[in-house]
């Protein structure tokens, strides 16, 4: 008899365990189909993981953008004309910068960026320059001068530093620009206008790994995508073949993830579109609201090697991260 209970007991356990295991297949099958399992989904978005918020003594003001380059975090915090430094884990290290017109002073600062040295590039859309700082935020010089007395640059907005080459958008020439590391123009695409490689006042600026270049025509509400070399490709603004009405209103932040992925900020819809490769919409992520994972005003928007995705929430005076 004690031997027979053994018995039913054992075959309860088998019993039960195929149950589950039953269950949890059953489970993460229907987490695939509805796209759940961001790992299982090749055009998946990006789950909320933090937010970075400023000094409780002085919180943010209006922070435009953000970059990260695995050691810190840095956010231009526009209106408090500073910028904000935190490290990987989210803690708030310090800030550098004041108001003013001289060395390490801003007026408006906006992009940002760092190179491989971990040097911090500050574009300053009033002053109408780039400031160049140590990782700890001191001033070392400013970039390109000669360049942007050249191409008469002086409203310089979005700014990335990809391959050791400096991509910057300018909203007055409605031009964007390829520099080396030395300041040296390389490539200037574009010219104000609404045709194909024309811009109206153009903010983000990104690539990705086969070197297009991708510009976001603010005005025009509108994606342009170059070649390499500035040649146009193609307009995306979620319509087919970007010829429709755009989804886009006051479009802001770029960038693209190692799936290829593109993300743009829709600045005042409070959402960010996700496309594949062909331009066609996979995603979208937030709308208005406070909670985590919903935006107001958002607009800088950063990707890292390892696609941590940061966007500045404006409005909401934090930056928001999601991988």
């Amino acid at each position: 008899m004690k031997r027979r209970n053994v018995y039913i007991g054992m075959a309860l356990i088998a019993i039960t365990t195929a149950a589950v295991f039953t269950f949890l297949f059953l489970n993460q099958t229907k987490a695939v189909d509805t796209g759940l399992l961001k790992v299982l989904d090749p055009n998946g978005a990006p789950s909320y993981s933090m937010s970075l918020t400023g000094d409780f003594n002085k919180p943010f003001e209006k922070p435009m953008d953000v970059t990260a380059n695995g050691s810190f975090t840095y956010v231009s915090d526009t209106n408090n004309k500073r910028v904000v430094a935190f490290d990987a884990g989210g803690n708030l290290l310090f800030a550098f910068g004041e108001e003013g017109t001289g060395k390490g002073q801003f007026k408006f600062p906006y992009g940002i960026a760092t190179d491989n040295q971990g040097r911090v590039f500050v574009a300053d859309l009033y002053n109408g320059n780039i400031s160049i700082f140590n990782e700890k935020g001191k001033f070392i010089d400013y970039f390109a001068k000669k360049t942007f007395t050249e191409k008469n640059i002086s409203s310089p907005a979005a700014l990335r530093i990809i391959d050791k080459k400096v991509y910057m958008t300018d909203i007055k020439t409605n031009k964007a620009y390829v520099l080396d590391m030395n300041g040296k123009l390389l490539l200037e695409v574009g010219k104000p206008g609404t045709k194909e490689g024309e811009f109206n006042a153009p903010n983000g600026i990104t690539t990705d790994g086969e070197g297009n270049i991708y510009v976001v025509d603010t005005g025009n509400q509108r994606v342009q995508i170059f070649d390499k070399d500035g040649k146009f490709v193609k307009i995306i603004n979620g319509s087919t073949n970007g010829q429709g009405e755009s989804i886009f209103v006051n479009p802001r932040g770029i960038g693209v993830d190692s799936r290829g992925i593109m993300y743009v900020v829709s600045n005042l819809t409070h959402f960010v579109y996700g496309f594949d490769k062909d331009g066609k919409k996979v995603f979208e992520m937030g709308g208005m609201g406070e909670n985590n994972g919903q935006f107001s005003l958002p607009n800088g928007l950063f990707i890292d090697k390892n696609d941590n995705v940061f966007i500045t929430d404006t409005l909401n005076i934090r930056i928001q991260v999601f991988n």
